[in-house]
């Protein structure tokens, strides 16, 4: 077992050194031959029988995956493959295998897939069922949609009360730093959306929610492919209503915008009340 879970280091190592990439619509697949390793002492020497065996698997699990019409395998080291496979299968005893299996999202720097099977027997037969059970769990990692790259934009304050005066600015500004990282992590968390670092970008626009449309600029400039800001509407000192508004990078067209209506409650509240709405109308209708 632990050569088969070693693999989960390597995952890591290979996620944080990807270059981001866009998947083009026919998705490249680069598909490494799976490594093996005989962990059951058994006094007879199979390598010969387990490397032929390999080789059929990695022969279906190649032509399974090539038969969809919206792949196309190409070596691994390829610059621009939209998906990596990686694997390994262990022998332990006599009658019990392990597959470690992985599916990686190049572009998004992402694991879409990491599974551990087991499987009985090591005779062409049950080879031949395992490639057909893994064959289908990576098609179906394949066929699950790449995350929307998002550029969340620090949540901006609309104060109308009277005592909108610089008295409450260092509090106002903490609240709101929470309502963008609640909101960032809530979506992130989602697996709808790949949150794109903004950085300073922002900083030269005094309020985004009223410049017209100019943050869908912004994300496409830092590789997004929406932006969203937030607003805080303060109407009193415990009534407020959240607003946001989602564009598309490249056309700037509204996708999806949100109002909470008047809400109750302190200024710690604003967090929940913006996840909830954000959460509600990007994630759960969708």
């Amino acid at each position: 077992m632990r050569h088969i879970l070693s693999l989960l280091s390597f995952l890591v190592l290979f996620v944080v050194g990807l270059d981001g990439r866009a998947v083009a619509a026919e998705a490249t697949i680069a598909l490494d031959d799976f490594s093996y390793t005989d962990t059951s002492a058994e006094p007879v020497d199979q390598s010969a029988a387990h490397e032929r065996r390999l080789q059929a698997f990695m022969v279906a699990l190649r032509r399974d995956i090539a038969a969809d019409p919206r792949y196309r395998l190409a070596p691994s080291a390829q610059e621009g493959a939209a998906f990596k496979v990686i694997g390994g299968i262990q022998k332990t005893s006599t009658l019990v295998q392990w597959a470690k299996v992985a599916v990686i999202d190049v572009g998004a720097r992402k694991v879409v897939m990491d599974k551990l099977y087991t499987f009985r027997g090591d005779n062409d037969e049950s080879w031949e069922r395992a490639e057909i059970f893994v064959s289908r769990e990576v098609m179906a990692a394949l066929a699950t949609p790449a995350p929307i790259a998002l550029a969340v934009f620090d949540f901006e304050l609309e104060d109308t009360t009277a005592a909108s005066a610089g008295a409450s600015a260092a509090s106002d500004a903490s609240y709101l730093a929470e309502v963008t990282a609640s909101v960032r992590e809530a979506l992130g968390q989602s697996g709808r959306y790949r949150i794109v670092e903004v950085g300073g970008e922002a900083a030269k626009v005094r309020a985004l929610h009223d410049c017209d449309g100019c943050e869908a600029a912004i994300a496409q400039r830092i590789g997004a492919d929406q932006s969203l800001i937030g607003v805080v509407r303060r109407v009193s000192r415990t009534e407020y209503t959240l607003g946001f508004q989602v564009r598309d990078a490249k056309t700037g067209a509204v996708l999806a915008r949100g109002d909470s209506g008047l809400r109750m409650g302190a200024d710690y509240s604003w967090k929940r009340g913006a996840v909830r709405l954000v959460s509600e109308r990007l994630v759960e209708n969708h």
